[in-house]
């Protein structure tokens, strides 16, 4: 299988899921070329968006794992080969 360069979009709004969240995230760091996080204080809001490359099934775990977690939003987008 080809691996995939993406983006992958994390909101989180239950503060009580960042270190679920940060737990998922390190078991899957082999994937993880760049992460940014920005807490938006403001909206009590945090705010992770990573650079991904790895199979889709591998991606899709991920994310998959992250969107089961308490008030947590997952998206991402994929190159196409």
């Amino acid at each position: 299988m080809n691996n995939r360069i993406g983006v992958v979009a994390i909101i989180v709004e239950d503060s009580n899921s960042i270190q679920k969240v940060n737990s998922v995230l390190s078991s899957y760091s082999e994937l993880i070329v760049g992460r940014m996080g920005v807490p938006y204080k403001e909206k009590q809001v945090k705010v992770i968006s990573i650079i991904v490359d790895g199979t889709t099934d591998e991606i899709g775990a991920l994310t998959g794992k992250l969107g089961r977690l308490d008030g947590v939003t997952v998206k991402s987008a994929l190159t196409k080969k």
